[in-house]
C-alpha cells in the first residue's frame, strides 16, 4: 500500500499541533467541509443546510494557494474535514484510494450514468475500481477567434465554418500563415497554450494505467511537434501570461485561442473593447478538458454516511445548476448540460449561445489516464516548450532536455520497488 510522503516544512506543521477543524457545541453531527473561493457556490452551501437539518454543515472557505498543502497534511496526520473539494489534480490522489471513501460502496454508482463518462472515471482507480471523489465542474475547450481579423485574412467567419476549415492543427497552422501574411496579426499567443491545448486532447498523456511512463511516445511527440511547427513558422506572439496577453487579445494583435470554457470570462475581462467581435467553434484536433474540480470525503470522518449524501446532493445536477448560475461552474451533469437555462446569448459574442459549442466539447471528450505525477513532468515539458518559444533553444535540445529531468523526477519519486 502507498503511503504519502511528508516534506520537512509539513512535519513542522503537524507538530505545531495546528487546530484545522472548529469545535462545535451542537448535539448534531458536525460535518465539516473545506473549499475554496468559487470552488463551490456559497449559496448552495447555504441550501445544503437546508436539505440537512438533523447534521451542521461547517463550511471553510481556505485560500486557494495554501488549500492543495493543508490538504495533504490532513491526509498524512489522518484528521482533517469530513469533506474536501478537490480541483483538477484529484487524480494525483488515485493512488491513495485507501484515505478517501469509496463512493461506489455508498451506493454511487446508481447514478453513475447521470454524469460524464470521463469526468467520473478520472478520479477512478484502475485497478480496484475505487471512486475516490463526486465531479463538480468541467473545462471542455473550444476555440475562440476573432471575426472581423479572420474576414480581414479572408477565412471563414461563421463558427461551423470556421469549425469545418480548421480540423486539425495542421489546419489551423496553414490558416495561421494566411492570417499573418494578409494582416500581420498572430494565430497564437505563445506555443505553451497550444502545447498543453494539445494533450489535452489525448487519451493518452504521459502515463500508462499501470504507471509506465510513456512521455516519450507518439503522443506527446506529437503535441510537442506540431507545437513547434507553430514556432518554427513565426505564428507565435511569444507573450508571457498576464498583462502582455492581455494587452494583444484587447489590441488585436492575437486573433485566437484554445481554451477552457472558464477562460470566457478571463478573455472578457482581458479585452473588453474587443465586444462583439469573438466567436466560439469547436478546436481544432478535437475536444479536450483543460480544469474542473471534485469532492471527496476524508476516511477519516467519523460521520462518512451523512457527509456521502450531502456530498451526492451538492453534486446533483439540480445542484450543479445552481452552481454555473451563481459562480459560473460548467456542468459535469448530463441533465444540468442539457438544460435551457444555460442557453443564453452572449452579446460578448455577438448573441452567439456559446454553451452550445462548449457542451458539445463536454460530449465527446475521451477518457483519459493522467496519473500521480502528471504534474510534475508536464511542468518540466511546459518549462521546456516557454524556452523553445522565448529564448530560441534548439527544440531537439529542449526535448532530449525533457526527456532526461523526467527520467531524474521519476526515479526520485520513485524509489526502487515502486513503492513510496
Amino acid at each position: 500500500m502507498k503511503r504519502l510522503l511528508v516534506s520537512a516544512s509539513v512535519a513542522m506543521f503537524l507538530l505545531s499541533g495546528c487546530q484545522w477543524i472548529p469545535e462545535s457545541s451542537s448535539s448534531k453531527p458536525v460535518v465539516t467541509l473545506w473549499y475554496w473561493n468559487r470552488s463551490l457556490s456559497d449559496d448552495v452551501i447555504q441550501k445544503a443546510r437546508d436539505a440537512f437539518p438533523d447534521v451542521e454543515i461547517v463550511a471553510q472557505k481556505i485560500g486557494g494557494g495554501e488549500y492543495k498543502t493543508k490538504l495533504h497534511t490532513a491526509l498524512i496526520a489522518g484528521r482533517g474535514p469530513d469533506i474536501v473539494a478537490m480541483n483538477d489534480w484529484a487524480y494525483e490522489y488515485v493512488a491513495y484510494t485507501e484515505e478517501f471513501v469509496n463512493f461506489l460502496d455508498y451506493g454511487a454508482g446508481e447514478v453513475e450514468d447521470e454524469y460524464l463518462d470521463w469526468k467520473w472515471q478520472a478520479v477512478q482507480d484502475p485497478d480496484t475500481g475505487a471512486l475516490i471523489a463526486l465531479p463538480i465542474d468541467t473545462g471542455p475547450t473550444a476555440l475562440y477567434y476573432r471575426a472581423d481579423l479572420f474576414a480581414e485574412a479572408g477565412l471563414p467567419t461563421e463558427p461551423d465554418e470556421v469549425h469545418e476549415l480548421l480540423q486539425t492543427w495542421e489546419d489551423y497552422i496553414e490558416a495561421g500563415k494566411t492570417l499573418k501574411e494578409k494582416t500581420g496579426v498572430y494565430m497564437f499567443e505563445s506555443i505553451t497554450k497550444p502545447y498543453l491545448q494539445i494533450i489535452s486532447q489525448q487519451a493518452d498523456k504521459y502515463f500508462a494505467e499501470d504507471g509506465t511512463y510513456i512521455g516519450d511516445g507518439e503522443a506527446i511527440q506529437y503535441a510537442w511537434d506540431t507545437s513547434v511547427q507553430i514556432h518554427e513558422a513565426g505564428l507565435s506572439a511569444r507573450l508571457s501570461e498576464g498583462q502582455e496577453v492581455n494587452a494583444a487579445l484587447n489590441g488585436g494583435d492575437v486573433a485566437s485561442r484554445v481554451g477552457a470554457v472558464w477562460e470566457s470570462q478571463i478573455l472578457q475581462d482581458a479585452a473588453p473593447d474587443t465586444a462583439g467581435k469573438w466567436r466560439v467553434t469547436r478546436a481544432p484536433g478535437g475536444d479536450g478538458n483543460n480544469g474542473g474540480s471534485f469532492i471527496s470525503v476524508l476516511n477519516s470522518s467519523e460521520h462518512k454516511d451523512e457527509a456521502v449524501e450531502i456530498t451526492k446532493w451538492l453534486v446533483s445536477p439540480e445542484a450543479q445548476l445552481d452552481h454555473y448560475l451563481d459562480v459560473n461552474l460548467f456542468p459535469s451533469a448530463i441533465a444540468t448540460l442539457e438544460s435551457e437555462t444555460l442557453r443564453e446569448p452572449d452579446p460578448f459574442y455577438q448573441d452567439q449561445v456559446v454553451a452550445d459549442v462548449f457542451v458539445e466539447s463536454a460530449q465527446n471528450i475521451p477518457p483519459t489516464f493522467y496519473g500521480e505525477f502528471y504534474s510534475t513532468i508536464n511542468s518540466i515539458f511546459n518549462d521546456e516548450m516557454m524556452l523553445i518559444d522565448r529564448t530560441n533553444k534548439n527544440p531537439d535540445q529542449a526535448w532530449q532536455d525533457a526527456q532526461k529531468q523526467a527520467e531524474r523526477e521519476l526515479s526520485r519519486l520513485v524509489p526502487e520497488g515502486g513503492e513510496q
